[in-house]
């Protein structure tokens, strides 16, 4: 018990050294300090607690597995392991479509999911989205990460300042800086919110 409390006080990027070292307990501290939040993100995403569950299971055991892949130059343990949970739950997602995809086929309900669009306003949707994705893409980590939890993951400003643990101000800052640089990109492809 001793040796935990000692791990207590230690910031998450040395719990991060110990973890990539295989050190058990900085896991599970690394893993009290984390889980509400990347449950709260996986559970916006998915809808579902039983997935929700899965997503965050997966991506601990993720992280345990690549502790090592930390990077603290590019940003803090608490936005590393939300872009692990942001990935995973979006990989859930496309399982799950495909898993009810292949079910319909299967048992011949084909026609309950509604059929891909083939027309020009389709094929002009889906160049807008890739056109918005590789703008979202070229912006700065911190700008990006915070546009997607606030428009993808429908998060409060507070919200997202205490997911990843920075003043609600700079993630305002960050916001209002993305947002220029993708309307700058974007020109008239799109309007993006203000």
């Amino acid at each position: 018990m001793a040796e935990r409390a000692d791990l207590s006080i230690l910031a998450d990027e040395d719990l991060m050294q110990l973890v990539s070292k295989g050190d058990p307990r900085a896991f599970e501290l690394l893993y009290d300090r984390h889980s509400t939040v990347a449950f709260s993100l996986a559970y916006r995403m998915t809808g579902l607690r039983a997935a929700a569950e899965d997503v965050v299971q997966e991506a601990f055991l993720s992280i345990w597995r690549s502790g090592a892949r930390y990077d603290h130059t590019r940003g803090s343990v608490r936005t590393w392991i939300l872009g692990v949970v942001h990935h995973r739950a979006i990989d859930s997602l496309r399982r799950n479509l495909r898993h009810d995809k292949r079910r319909a086929s299967d048992e011949g309900i084909e026609e309950r999911f509604e059929a891909p669009d083939r027309t020009d306003v389709a094929a002009a949707r889906r160049e807008e989205a890739a056109e918005v994705r590789d703008a979202l893409a070229s912006l700065p980590p911190e700008q990006s990460k915070v546009i997607e939890l606030a428009y993808f993951g429908g998060f409060s400003h507070s919200e997202i300042a205490n997911m990843l643990e920075t003043p609600v101000g700079t993630v305002k800052g960050r916001i209002r800086l993305g947002l220029e640089k993708l309307r700058g990109q974007l020109g008239d492809v799109m309007e993006v919110p203000a």
